[in-house]
């Protein structure tokens, strides 16, 4: 007997190592699209839809199923029956591997590119794991959930008087985040700030390709009570967007240009902060060093997140305690 085998026998590990997850029955992995109908029409910059596909993602071991979501991004070429090939072409891989290595899971399912479907499978192990072991996943990560901050509401471009309807309908939300982008911007705040005065955020979804008609914009929205306003721009366009942010003083926060970690350090200096989403960063594993990264090079953080059910919705709570602005929740 070597000497890890006798230390197993004497100190009744087999137990233990059973509850662990080791030697567990061989994994099931269901996917499932699911269809989103939404209360009003979704609409930004880059598109408008009545409704949307979503990746559900269930993973069952040893008698508990984590269950996982996805939120496909067009900006990116993603669709949910992507999504799910994507998952489906590695089910034999998530049968077998061992669930408590999921971050080498996580590196092993597939590479570039379908990152809702990565997402999706992530947030269900990471689910799973937290049912394992028995704890709420913000512990896991040592976070204290009374920190948690305000969340914003955001509302689609529409008509003044759609506009106007939707914010009446978002009474219970203290923040109100408002997509712009478009050549009706003014009458979209003039509709907003008709029906309140809340706080507002903006997010212009690269909307602007003009960096002197960005500066006019931002400075004008500035004067209208508008806290940050995020992606004014084309990810691509970073030498103006360093323009741009030398020339305004309200913050500026990188959505469609920050995707990775590895995006991170070029953003510093031309944004004050990113947009951290889980569905086009691959999930919880890779939000999280997202986080991390961004606080080291004194960006502030917040995390938004797309058209979803409460199972994508829901997953990135567990990071709010790390937000470095406790308001700059998102929610669409």
């Amino acid at each position: 007997m070597n000497r890890r085998h006798f230390f197993v026998a004497q100190a009744g590990w087999p137990a233990l190592l059973a509850r662990s997850g080791r030697g567990a029955p061989r994994a099931t992995v269901r996917t499932e699209i699911k269809r989103l109908k939404l209360r009003h029409t979704w609409t930004t910059t880059m598109s408008s839809s009545d409704y949307r596909d979503t990746l559900y993602v269930a993973y069952t071991n040893d008698g508990l199923t984590g269950h996982g979501e996805g939120a496909p991004i067009v900006r990116y070429r993603e669709n949910a029956e992507g999504a799910r090939q994507a998952v489906e072409s590695v089910r034999e891989l998530l049968a077998a591997a061992e669930p408590w290595q999921f971050a080498k899971i996580m590196q092993q399912v597939f590479g570039q590119g379908e990152w809702a479907g990565k997402a999706a499978i992530d947030i269900a192990l990471m689910d799973w794991v937290g049912q394992k072991l028995g704890v709420p996943l913000y512990r896991y990560f040592g976070l204290d959930p009374r920190d948690t901050p305000v969340t914003t509401f955001s509302i689609g471009i529409d008509n003044p008087e759609k506009t106007r309807q939707k914010v009446r309908e978002a009474a219970d939300f203290p923040v109100l985040k408002i997509k712009v982008g478009l050549d009706t911007d003014e009458a979209t705040i003039a509709a907003v700030r008709s029906a309140t005065d809340k706080p507002l955020r903006v997010d212009a979804n690269e909307g602007w390709k003009d960096k002197e008609v960005a500066v006019r914009k931002i400075d004008w929205l500035a004067g209208q009570g508008v806290e940050f306003v995020e992606q004014p721009m084309p990810a691509e366009m970073l030498d103006e967007m360093h323009w741009v942010h030398s020339r305004v003083h309200v913050p500026l926060i990188a959505d469609e240009a920050c995707r990775h970690a590895s995006d991170i350090p070029k953003l510093a200096g031309a944004f004050d902060g990113v947009n951290v989403k889980l569905d086009k960063a691959g999930g919880i594993l890779e939000a999280h060093r997202m986080i991390q990264l961004a606080k080291a090079l004194g960006l502030k953080t917040m995390l938004g997140c797309m058209v979803s059910s409460s199972v994508s919705v829901t997953a990135p709570r567990i990071f709010r305690p790390w937000w470095t602005m406790p308001t700059w929740t998102a929610i669409c």
